[in-house]
């Protein structure tokens, strides 16, 4: 298969991931283009980038414009263009349309990126080739009558999924018969509005579940590898919080089946580039496929740390058509990395959403903390994408040494003048059962109430007081010089 050297990349997103992207194009001495909307014409990754292009516009609008983003690639002179996550990321027709013209587009076949959007057609693909999938529809449902039918045959609990997208939305749980009709309305209508398409479909539900995924790197002449899993089971509101690598808690046999069937469908698929296998794991470990991401995930960090495998490094290199320079035996995990969503969102008031300017922004340090955020000191959040400002990631060479290291640096971490999610993840890592690796995708929903938020709360006061005397300082000697 021919190799083509990609010499310039546009990067079709936005915030932490474009300059995660960045990143990795230098070290490889690529050109980097940055396109941006008005809103984030002050965003560090516009700096960082090596050109720069404003989409005027819908500021939401101009990243979804993709007929656009391939002429503007065109005319820079691009080669290739890596569309992060979210936004384009899993739109085949986007892919196609790089490819159609004369582009790389750093990710899976269009083909693949279809199959894996059609969350019926993906779980019967993927169940074909071996791999447990829970129990419910094969087929899109939106004739109430059908879906009622459905759910009494498979059996209460059942949750409705939109067949069409994800993020939690279109996806309601449902316990008693009698909910059913409202809450598969309520779904269904949901979908429609997020994704333009109502369909659903309807599963059996597993009661207190974790939620396990796998990390397959793949290239282009059939070499599939796996970097291990990670336990993504702290969630509100099907949005994940924290996400540990590898699970504290996952049976050694069952996560030697997982990783196996993991790869195994992979290669019986063909598939290209790097991709996410989504597991929910039982009480009684067994484990069933629920889909596939085919792009990179906001918590490829971890697995990085664990690995030493830089991830968008090798998506990049995949899609210059070069082999997998190591074997699965080559990749030695170490240790536990813990990742911790840093959103601009207010815990102690329903969680929502926070915008303005930040006025302190002191971030962790030392030994196996990373930073990878767009938080800076005056950084003014906008209302209009998501409350995502920064990731940290924390590494260590067992579980109780990563939860400590955890602490100390969310004590050390402070964000002023806007609200964020730090003091959850503080309250998180000093729980009891946090501490002991025991948790599901329920631990949130029955932790959050017995969570104060007021632990070390101080700390934002404090430097809010040294604000003010800096700026009284500083009167002083002003006056002093006149």
């Amino acid at each position: 298969m021919e190799t083509k050297k990609i010499t310039k990349v546009l990067i079709a997103n936005r915030g932490e991931i474009a300059l995660r992207i960045i990143r990795s194009c230098k070290e490889l001495d690529i050109k980097s283009v940055s396109i941006f909307s008005t809103i984030d014409a002050s965003g560090v990754w516009v700096r960082k980038a090596d050109e720069s292009v404003l989409l005027e516009g819908d500021p939401i609008k101009v990243y979804l414009d993709y007929k656009n983003i391939v002429e503007v690639a065109k005319r820079v002179g691009a080669d290739a263009i890596h569309p992060g996550y979210g936004f384009l990321s899993e739109n085949p027709d986007f892919a196609q349309h790089c490819i159609d013209n004369g582009i790389i587009f750093i990710g899976p076949k269009p083909e693949h990126i279809a199959l894996f959007g059609d969350k019926m057609a993906s779980k019967v693909a993927m169940k074909a080739v071996g791999v447990p999938v829970i129990e419910g529809t094969d087929e899109p449902i939106t004739n109430i009558d059908d879906a009622v039918k459905v759910a009494k045959e498979i059996g209460f609990p059942v949750i409705i999924k939109a067949a069409f997208g994800g993020g939690g939305k279109g996806m309601r749980i449902v316990k008693k018969e009698e909910d059913f009709v409202p809450m598969f309305e309520a779904a269904t209508k949901e979908a429609e509005r997020f994704f333009g398409r109502g369909d659903a479909f309807i599963e059996k539900y597993l009661s207190n579940p974790r939620h396990i995924e796998v990390q397959i790197v793949a290239d282009k002449y059939g070499n599939v590898i796996h970097l291990a899993e990670r336990d993504c089971s702290i969630q509100r509101k099907h949005q994940k919080v924290v996400e540990i690598a590898p699970s504290p808690r996952l049976n050694d046999s069952v996560r030697k089946e997982l990783l196996r069937t993991s790869k195994k469908a992979m290669i019986k698929l063909g598939y290209e580039s790097v991709g996410t296998v989504e597991y929910l794991v039982d009480e009684d470990d067994n484990f069933y496929f629920i889909e596939m991401n085919t792009r990179v995930q906001v918590e490829h960090t971890i697995t990085e740390a664990i690995s030493g495998v830089d991830i968008i490094y090798r998506m990049i290199r995949i899609a210059e058509g070069q082999k997998l320079p190591f074997m699965q035996e080559d990749i030695k995990f170490r240790g536990y990395a813990i990742e911790f969503r840093i959103n601009a969102e207010d815990p102690k008031n329903g969680f929502i959403p926070s915008s303005g300017r930040i006025s302190t922004y002191l971030s962790p340090g030392g030994p196996g903390v990373r930073m990878d955020s767009i938080g800076h000191k005056d950084y003014i959040v906008p209302t209009n994408y998501d409350s995502m400002i920064g990731k940290l990631i924390v590494t260590g060479l067992d579980w109780d040494g990563v939860v400590r290291k955890s602490r100390r640096a969310l004590d050390e971490f402070i964000i002023a003048g806007i609200p964020t999610n730090i003091p959850l993840h503080r309250e998180i890592v000093r729980d009891d059962d946090f501490k002991e690796g025991v948790f599901n995708t329920t631990y949130l929903d029955k932790k959050l109430p017995t969570f104060t938020m007021d632990v070390i709360q101080h700390l934002e006061e404090d430097e809010a007081k040294n604000e003010r005397i800096a700026a009284i300082a500083a009167a002083i000697r002003m006056s002093q010089q006149k």
